[in-house]
């Protein structure tokens, strides 16, 4: 009894639009009209401290990249097949991107799959290891979210690929950052606003609160707004984290959407912590938001893809999923730690 009762809760909900707008508040902005998170500006550390995390990062952009998480062989045939089958997977391709599969639907979080993490092909933050699966080997791809502007998520030569590939896919994208896609002639963007959704044959996307920042060039700090996302079915429901720093909004997503069957959290890049703390989770963080998004079960990323780690701060590539499974342990989730190109079920 207990199970049907969940199911039908679970589809009741799914079926219902606008569940996250009725209790979620839209982002706020300033006088100036930029996006802002609820709690105020974020520390970022003294200028000092940022200067010199830019100039190593410029150093370790020069130099060949080894170290990253560990990968598995992956053609993508068993996802082509499962193309609008009833299995839920989600395969990791690395860094936040990953390809979900759930009621008949496959689609993308953050997708990059070039070599750079940056707006240059020759210099950046770079691939430690290939992407888990070619683009080419993808299934037929229904939607893609993206979190926010920044290089590492939002990256334009492999949205643009993805459209080409077809011109079904749809781009779903925080407010004010439509316009980066459409002007490489990716036509089928929508924005949205936190706590606003949309549908997609049997599932509703919905937009959610983060607390992190935005920025792509000199002059456009905020400009576009940062998010994460659910997507809610028949059967499952999937929450994606993006790229954030722990705040209390974990809750209201969890009261407003939850349970959730996976949720997709980042882990790594949080050295230096004066300038990450507020921006990024730490292992220990992200376990306490899937608690808090009132999730059966988590899986980690944001980390061992892109060489991005301050290792010289105390956070060595392969620690984020170490500290990850131990906290996990510590307060009863499941958390899974996937391998790069691995598919599960869930």
């Amino acid at each position: 009894m207990a199970v049907r009762f969940t199911a039908a809760l679970s589809l009741l909900l799914a079926l219902t639009p606008g569940v996250a707008a009725r209790d979620l508040e839209p982002a706020p902005r300033n006088e100036a009209g930029r996006f802002e998170n609820p709690g105020g500006p974020l520390a970022r550390g003294s200028a000092s401290l940022r200067i010199s995390f830019l100039l190593g990062r410029v150093g370790r952009s020069l130099r060949a990249a080894d170290g990253g998480a560990a990968r598995v062989p992956n053609d993508g045939s068993f996802l082509r097949e499962n193309a609008g089958a009833g299995t839920a997977t989600v395969t990791w391709v690395g860094h936040a991107t990953l390809l979900v599969q759930m009621d008949g639907l496959s689609f993308l979080t953050d997708p990059i799959w070039s070599e750079t993490a940056s707006p240059f092909t020759f210099a950046g933050p770079r691939r430690l290891a290939p992407p888990g699966l070619s683009l080419e080997d993808l299934p037929p791809i229904d939607f893609v979210v993206i979190s926010h502007n920044h290089y590492d998520h939002l990256d334009l030569a492999t949205l643009e690929r993805l459209a080409a590939r077809s011109g079904e896919t749809r781009f779903l994208v925080p407010l004010e950052n439509a316009e980066l896609l459409r002007e490489r002639g990716i036509p089928r963007v929508e924005e949205l606003d936190w706590g606003e959704s949309v549908r997609h044959e049997n599932v509703t996307i919905h937009c959610l609160p983060a607390q992190h920042w935005s920025q792509r060039g000199l002059f456009d700090h905020n400009r576009g707004l940062w998010a994460s996302w659910a997507v809610t079915g028949p059967s499952r429901r999937f929450y994606f984290g993006g790229d954030t720093g722990y705040f209390e909004g974990f809750e209201s997503i969890g009261a407003a959407l939850g349970p959730f069957d996976l949720a997709a959290l980042p882990i790594g890049a949080y050295q230096p912590e004066p300038m990450m703390r507020e921006a990024h989770l730490n292992p220990e963080e992200a376990v306490q938001a899937g608690v808090d998004v009132r999730a059966r079960r988590a899986v980690g990323v944001h980390f061992g893809t892109f060489d991005l780690a301050d290792e010289a701060r105390n956070e060595p590539l392969d620690e984020p999923p170490r500290r990850f499974r131990a906290a996990g342990v510590v307060a009863g989730l499941e958390v899974w730690e996937l391998s790069i190109g691995e598919t599960r079920e869930f």
